[in-house]
């Protein structure tokens, strides 16, 4: 019996599952390795951080997603390599196993990852990112934690470093976050502390450009900005990070002056980059990448002109297509269309082209902007598109139907956050000791100095520097 064509497809997003169900009734074996067992909705990742939905409804198992595809099998796994000239994609097992998967087409949609403008040693331990369930998690941890040791802290001072939040990047994710940490600060703690004002959160949104959502019309961009204004989110603009460790960060304005702004919490949100993969892809086949890290394709997204390699959504780069879901949607339904006629001896289809549907962001409640189709939404109008939208880009009746019920008991029955779980191994750990970023990023003597000092068992403490963190 004859062996099938083989597909491996690196990543399960936007773009890996679209090309995996445009395969669905071609005479392929699909392999899709992941190093998630999930597929992300990434749009609604920062309400995971804003403990308004629970990481479930936004990223179903992946096994689940082509469950019902009968040429499609998942692997767990982290791609290490890209053997181009034995055609095999080498990964390692949670066990540390290697393993090794053959193929006959490739599809690399591996997305992105943080990209901190060649800063990473100095802005990464301090500045994490959101792109993943771990981040979002993160961040809510520390976002939380920051209130809880607030209310405890009885210098005016170091409450008020608690209680200030510093968003690098006022694209669509900056500002939802910022939105979203105004709305919990005036809307749903107040009644909860004690011995601290929510209220007096300050939460700084920068940007290195000239407006909040620089792809966005102008006439959006300033009702994002008077709306996030009247939240109470403090907007600079021509604004950018030069310089920041645990306890603040440092800023150069448009009028080229440094300011050292006490902050305990500092959120990324200002670039993405193409995965590593796209780079070991490209060094393989004696390509460049771009400066975001993406590797070029053709019109019908191959990879140097192959017809057995092809790169969609975030780790490609092609004619300036943005970096948003769905190019990648789109793209993988393309290319997993074109292998199904060609491997039917169907005429190859016309080189890809983008449909651009348009671009919304959220600011809170009842609050969003949106432009599709020549249209131009603000407020209630285009929130309620924004929902509608995001409703059914989820995976699954199941999903919808509970998103659209925690939204409706956090946002307009209860004004409450359901998903605010931390504990105090878990808040000390973002809180205080150490200098900012995911425990397992941090190395001491590396990117944590040697004797940092600490001080949340109200004394010194240097011997668990390494252990913690700060968001």
């Amino acid at each position: 019996m004859a062996q099938r064509h083989r597909v491996v497809i690196i990543g399960g997003g936007f773009g890996g599952i679209n090309a995996a169900h445009a395969l669905a009734k071609a005479d392929v074996d699909i392999t899709i390795v992941d190093r998630t067992n999930h597929h992300l909705f990434q749009p609604l990742l920062y309400q995971v951080a804003a403990g308004i939905l629970p990481e479930g409804l936004i990223a179903p198992a992946i096994r689940r997603v082509v469950g019902g595809q009968r040429n499609c099998q998942v692997a767990l796994a982290e791609v290490r390599e890209i053997d181009v000239e034995n055609k095999v994609v080498i990964a390692r097992e949670p066990d540390t196993g290697e393993l090794r998967l053959p193929f006959d087409t490739l599809i690399l949609a591996a997305g992105a990852t943080h990209s901190y403008f060649g800063n990473e040693e100095k802005f990464a331990q301090f500045a994490p990112g959101m792109k993943t369930i771990e981040d979002a998690r993160y961040l809510r941890d520390g976002i939380l934690a920051k209130y809880e040791m607030a209310e405890l802290e009885t210098d005016p001072a170091e409450k008020k470093r608690w209680l200030t939040f510093a968003i690098i990047g006022a694209g669509p994710t900056g500002v939802e976050l910022a939105g979203q940490i105004a709305e919990l600060a005036h809307v749903v703690l107040p009644a909860d502390y004690r011995h601290v004002d929510t209220k007096a959160t300050r939460i700084l949104l920068l940007e290195g450009a000239p407006s909040v959502l620089p792809p966005f019309h102008k006439k959006l961009q300033k009702w994002t900005h008077n709306k996030l204004t009247k939240m109470g989110v403090e907007i600079r603009t021509n604004t950018l990070a030069v310089d920041m460790d645990r306890i603040s960060i440092t800023v150069k304005g448009p009028d080229g002056k440094e300011e050292v702004i006490p902050c305990r919490t500092r959120i990324w949100a200002a670039g993405v980059q193409g995965s590593p993969l796209a780079r070991n892809l490209a060094d393989k086949l004696g390509i460049e990448v771009d400066r975001a890290g993406r590797i070029p394709v053709g019109p019908d997204c191959s990879v140097d002109g192959r017809d057995d390699i092809y790169a969609v959504g975030d780790v490609m780069t092609l004619d300036n297509l943005p970096g948003v879901a769905q190019v990648a949607m789109q793209q993988g339904k393309y290319v997993g269309q074109l292998l199904a006629d060609r491997l039917s001896g169907k005429p190859k289809p016309p080189p890809f082209k983008y449909f651009d549907k348009g671009s919304m962001a959220t600011i809170g409640y009842k609050a969003a902007v949106a432009e599709s189709f020549g249209m131009k939404l603000t407020g209630l109008p285009a929130f309620g598109a924004w929902a509608f939208i995001h409703i059914m880009y989820l995976v699954g009746w199941g999903n919808r139907v509970g998103a659209m019920y925690t939204w409706a008991r956090a946002q307009v029955f209860s004004k409450n956050r359901g998903h605010r779980i931390i504990t105090f191994d878990g808040a000390k750990d973002v809180a205080h000791r150490g200098v900012g970023g995911p425990v397992e990023k941090q190395e001491l003597g590396v990117n944590v100095p040697l004797g940092t000092p600490t001080t949340l068992d109200g004394h010194n403490a240097h011997s668990e520097v390494d252990k913690t963190s700060d968001t």
